[in-house]
């Protein structure tokens, strides 16, 4: 199976790097592919280990962003994310966060959902 960012989604998950950092999150890893999936982001904050799925749109016409974050893609990166401890050999604490992102008429909303999974 091939993989390919779409530009898009690119920009998307950008914006949502520019935001972390700005929240003080240091960006370790984008695009992070296990045999599971991939997660968007990984970052260290507090000490703590995060693992952030992005959802970009450029409309809420279909709902919201992070809508797309269901309990199928949430099991699928609880999955990851203990194949990424396990192989990393990370002993911080996994968190789960989701920045949802629309950008629509050269406004741009964004809402981070902190610790919502684990």
């Amino acid at each position: 199976m091939s993989f390919s960012k779409t530009k898009l989604g690119v920009h998307g998950e950008t914006l949502a790097i520019n935001f972390l950092r700005k929240k003080g999150y240091l960006i370790l890893q984008r695009n992070y592919r296990s045999p599971f999936g991939e997660i968007d982001i990984i970052a260290k904050f507090k000490n703590r280990l995060v693992f952030l799925e992005v959802k970009y749109r450029t409309s809420s016409e279909y709902g919201e962003p992070y809508e797309a974050v269901n309990y199928r893609k949430v099991a699928k990166l609880k999955r990851l994310i203990a194949y990424y401890l396990e192989v990393e050999k990370q002993d911080l604490e996994p968190l789960f966060e989701v920045v949802s992102i629309i950008e629509e008429n050269g406004k741009v909303t964004i809402d981070h959902f902190e610790d919502i999974l684990f």
